[in-house]
């Protein structure tokens, strides 16, 4: 297994959980309900991971209220999220191992968990 070490580590692994989720559950938020461009998406998220994962201060943007407009059309539910955490496990533990895998893990149970969260309570007071 090879270590998560670098940015075309990064793109690899973004591409191929985004490849995964365009065929699973929550597939149709990004197709269907966001209509995700997915040129411009996929860079977006090689900044973000590389930001969290590497600490470069590539990303610049708020992802939490990228996801509001999203949830207010269609429910994002804890369920989906937990969808999401779930490939994105699978997919790094797939490709990668050793400590900065183990923190992308990490990093998106934490953001999950989080959007979970802040999704239900948007809903709750809309």
């Amino acid at each position: 297994m090879k270590q998560l070490e670098n940015r075309d580590d990064i793109v690899f692994l973004v591409n191929a959980f985004y490849k995964k989720v365009e065929q699973s559950s929550i597939g149709f938020f990004f197709n269907d309900v966001a209509k995700i461009d997915w040129g411009h998406h996929l860079p977006k998220m090689y900044d973000f991971w590389t930001t969290l994962l590497f600490g470069e201060v590539a990303y610049k943007g708020n992802p939490m209220a990228a996801h509001f407009p999203i949830n207010s059309m269609v429910a994002m539910e804890k369920s989906h999220f937990e969808t999401w955490i779930k490939i994105w496990t699978e997919t790094v533990m797939e490709h990668f191992d050793g400590e900065v895998a183990e923190l992308a893990v990490y990093k998106a149970n934490n953001i999950a968990l989080l959007m979970g969260h802040r999704m239900e309570i948007a809903r709750r007071l809309s």
